[in-house]
């Protein structure tokens, strides 16, 4: 299993991400060459290595029409552009571009994203929103080397701590607003943020913030793994603190992975819909929630309600518990913690006579070993030939055992 580990301590920008996981690649060349042939229409991407607090970092450049473009308003985002392009404009590119069919789904993904906050901060419907600099060409090539990159690399697991916001103001192309820009704050609902106060400035950018959404499965301190490489991406700004993003590869510690201390939260409600259930369980996953059941149980007086249970690790207790007091009717939650044991677990691929890949997870340890086809490829695999679920299972068994 390979884990991406996303250090958002001083934000996140979609050329810094860029800039991170472009050190992971095992050969940088390549891959810059391989981003310039994506095709984004009159731009180039270059490497440099920049000096932040001592810490040497790549920023990803974007020159359009052979001039640098230096950022979006944000952080170290002060690009001041004249573009004005609608979703269908942005989206009619991103579909031009040369991008792996993930890829160019997971940039599709952002800007739709983008284009609900947008939505929302200025009160306009999707159709009528006209991005200015997040739609300019050097915010779509940050966005689509980024999907590229994270294509490429192919972590199981994407972990990012909470985002540092900053603190401030920032001038865009609508005036000065306050840091979080309400774009930025509306695709950081439900994600564990914050600011400290101590940058005075826009951290994380809308690009940034859209991208964290699309590609964290949690948010949690690093967790317990084997680095395998480190990356830092590189903001243009200066600040008393490394202007950077560190990205870290690697996978699951094995000989800790079998025993481990988790916390149990547990707590009833009466009076939540099932569809408010559902909302609230996926808000609890989104900050930091291992696992979250939900058991009907009789209540005091006789009423029918529900009792959730919400596994999550100490770290991310509090970011947890916020989750669940905003989202739920509940005024009070039960803690205990426990021992789990659990069984290492990784990641073989089979690949089928069309070619498709399917994922098998393997899971080993206490004496016992176990492996099963990812639901989800072999849902896409039946989707993709017209067949039945059952049928694609046959075809992947037949393909293993070959």
């Amino acid at each position: 299993m390979k884990i991406l580990y996303l250090d958002c301590g001083m934000g996140a920008a979609g050329d810094m991400l860029a800039g991170a996981l472009l050190e992971l690649m095992p050969d940088r060349k390549a891959a810059l060459a391989a981003l310039n042939s994506i095709g984004v229409p009159h731009c180039v991407f270059e490497e440099e290595t920049l000096l932040k607090c001592g810490i040497a970092a790549t920023h990803l450049s974007v020159r359009v029409h052979g001039h640098e473009e230096h950022d979006h308003a944000h952080h170290d985002h002060g690009r001041h552009h004249h573009e004005h392009r609608s979703l269908a404009d942005v989206l009619a590119i991103v579909d031009s571009l040369a991008l792996p069919p993930r890829a160019k789904a997971n940039a599709v993904k952002a800007y739709e994203s983008l284009a609900e906050a947008e939505s929302r901060a200025h009160a306009k419907p999707v159709g009528e929103v006209h991005f200015h600099e997040v739609g300019a060409l050097d915010a779509i090539a940050d966005i689509a080397a980024t999907c590229w990159l994270m294509d490429a690399l192919g972590p199981d697991e994407v972990v990012a701590s909470p985002v540092n916001v900053g603190s401030g103001t920032a001038i865009c192309a609508h005036g000065e607003m306050p840091v979080p820009a309400p774009a930025t704050a509306f695709l950081l609902e439900g994600l564990p943020s914050f600011s400290d106060g101590k940058i005075d400035g826009e951290l994380c950018t809308p690009t940034g913030a859209a991208l964290i959404r699309l590609f964290a499965t949690r948010f949690a301190p690093q967790p317990l793994m084997k680095v395998m490489a480190t990356g830092h991406g590189a903001g243009r700004k200066d600040f008393p603190r490394a202007n950077v993003v560190r990205a870290m590869l690697g996978e699951p510690f094995a000989e800790a992975a079998e025993d481990e201390t988790i916390l149990e939260l547990v707590f009833n409600v009466d009076d939540m819909t099932g569809e408010e259930l559902a909302f609230a369980s996926r808000r609890i996953f989104a900050a930091g929630a291992r696992d979250v059941a939900i058991a009907p149980v009789t209540m005091k007086k006789g009423r029918p309600g529900h009792m959730l249970t919400v596994v999550c690790a100490s770290a991310e207790r509090d970011a947890v518990l916020r989750a669940i007091f905003a989202d739920t009717t509940t005024i009070g939650v039960r803690e205990r913690a426990c021992r789990r044991h659990v069984m290492r677990r990784t990641f073989e691929t089979v690949t089928l006579p069309d070619g498709s890949a399917i994922r098998r997870k393997v899971v080993e340890g206490f004496g016992s070993r176990r492996a099963k086809f990812e639901a989800d490829d072999l849902a896409a695999f039946a989707g993709k030939n017209g067949i039945s679920l059952r049928e694609a299972m046959t075809i992947a068994e037949r393909a293993e055992a070959r």
